[in-house]
């Protein structure tokens, strides 16, 4: 971000330490606020000039000084608190002479305690005029340009803390993150499901096809991965006898960062026993539906000027049919890893040497048919080789039963009938080892402990992993992941030192 010039914050900090050496505290921490600004604005907000002034109405409230109009032995100045603005009126025979003069040396963005009563302007803002006024942090730098809080995102990433001082709207998308993971919690619960916790530090990165993190266990003297899913260990809890479970919580994956993608993401994980996965599709559905009416009051959404409807059933189609009618691939190649490879070269998709059809459908997929799938679209019938933890289609074995949730133009959910023959699942592993051999860093890694857990038994089973980050970014027409992390991962800077 573009620093204040160094003459600027000298000038405030010059006058913090002048406050200081005169006595005055500049970080005190023993007056209480009766009061927040919200809470004044809610309950006064409706009342008369006429009304205030036959019944005068004392308050104290507290907040950051964001506006500051002088008049020489009067001003007016604006605090800010839990997101709301009230005016507050200093005026110099009214605080007294040492406070006042202790007022004309601080700087707008000090936080203050506001004691006195409520009145109008004659502009008919609702005002406090100050009779009591304490400084209760005294800021040491001055707050960015409007400008920059408007526009400079990377100020705004950087200093999240600037960008929710600065821009309202910032606040209310992340209290509407909030909201959004209360809700989904609660639909589950209130639908069986238990809320569990399981290792973010994992002995093995399994449960997704992803590049893990990697650190080391000084006391084990191990090294150990930052989970790339919960995946495996849900599935050991629906072993024991856990029908319901999911997890709400954090996933690594050290991959690229671009504007759906952020390394450290929060992913919800379901699974359910006893169920496929078109029972998933039905949760799915109902999901978002009961989030959109609460959220919005209504089945529609806009999202990126486009409106997106969760009326049920929503649209479903084979992955090999999307490549053909979305895609515009000729059914004829669908089946040719030489003509794919071509395509995908032409298309710049990185390939890699043992790229087999199925890897070559899901590249090709997310270039070519993807950011068309605006409306909610279950796509199914995906190719074994792209699903190792997937169940097998009973009537097509080259297939799995499985759907990927496309809302939006991006992938929002992954779920299947999970894999619980051990046999299989070992097989489906040892591949994997050989793409690992192979250079495929995302490949997954054996779990012999996982294996070790199927061959106990676990019931049919289906799960269900959905991105949470991109559901808010849904709900509050955000453009880009980082919009919707409160502290995105970024290049170092140091430019703010």
């Amino acid at each position: 971000m573009d620093e204040a010039p160094n003459t600027v914050i000298e000038q405030q900090r010059k006058k913090a330490l002048e406050l200081k050496n005169s006595g005055v505290p500049l970080y005190p921490n023993h007056h209480k606020v009766e009061q927040s600004v919200p809470a004044v604005l809610g309950e006064y907000g409706s009342r008369s000039a006429d009304d205030l002034e036959a019944s005068p109405a004392r308050v104290s409230v507290a907040g950051r000084m964001m506006a500051m109009r002088s008049f020489g032995k009067a001003a007016f100045v604006h605090i800010q608190d839990d997101g709301e603005r009230i005016q507050v009126y200093v005026k110099r025979d009214t605080v007294g002479k040492e406070t006042y003069e202790i007022f004309k040396k601080l700087d707008v963005g000090d936080i203050l305690r506001v004691e006195g009563r409520l009145f109008r302007t004659k502009t008919g803002e609702l005002t406090i005029l100050g009779e009591s006024l304490v400084l209760l942090s005294k800021a040491q730098r001055p707050l960015p340009e409007k400008y920059h809080w408007l526009t400079d995102k990377e100020m705004r990433y950087r200093q999240r803390y600037l960008d929710l001082i600065g821009n309202p709207e910032v606040r209310e998308t992340f209290i509407k993150r909030t909201r959004i993971v209360q809700e989904i919690r609660a639909y589950l619960t209130q639908a069986g499901f238990l809320e569990v916790e399981t290792p973010m530090m994992q002995s093995i990165a399994g449960g997704a096809t992803a590049r893990p993190f990697k650190t080391h266990h000084n006391a084990l003297d191990i090294d150990l991965f930052l989970r790339v899913a919960p995946e495996l260990y849900l599935k050991r809890l629906i072993v024991g006898g856990f029908n319901r479970v999911f997890e709400l919580n954090r996933n690594f994956r050290n991959e690229g960062i671009s504007l759906k993608h952020n390394p450290e993401f929060t992913m919800l994980e379901f699974y359910q026993a006893y169920a496929t996965y078109e029972d998933m599709m039905e949760i799915t559905e109902d999901l978002f539906n009961v989030l959109c009416r609460k959220l919005e009051g209504s089945s529609q959404i806009t999202y990126q000027g486009q409106v997106i409807d969760f009326k049920r059933p929503w649209r479903r189609i084979e992955i090999e049919e999307a490549l053909v009618h979305e895609g515009g691939l000729d059914v004829s190649a669908l089946h040719d890893v030489s003509k794919l490879k071509s395509i995908a070269q032409d298309l710049d998709v990185p390939l890699m040497e043992k790229d087999t059809l199925g890897k070559l459908w899901a590249k090709l997929f997310d270039v070519l048919v993807e950011p068309k799938l605006v409306k909610p679209t279950f796509v199914t019938a995906y190719p074994l080789d792209v699903s190792p933890l997937s169940r097998r289609n009973d009537a097509h074995p080259e297939f799995v039963d499985r759907f990927e949730l496309f809302i939006g133009g991006r992938e929002i959910a992954n779920a299947f009938s999970e894999l619980n023959d051990p046999l299989d699942q070992r097989k489906r592993f040892e591949a994997q080892l050989e793409d690992l051999k192979a250079g495929d860093a995302e490949a997954h890694r054996m779990d012999e402990d996982y294996v070790l857990a199927l061959e106990y038994g676990m019931p049919p089973t289906a799960g269900e992993g959905i991105g949470v980050d991109r559901v808010v970014m849904l709900f509050t027409d955000a453009a880009s992941i980082r919009d919707v992390i409160l502290f995105p991962q970024m290049r170092p800077s140091h430019s703010n030192r």
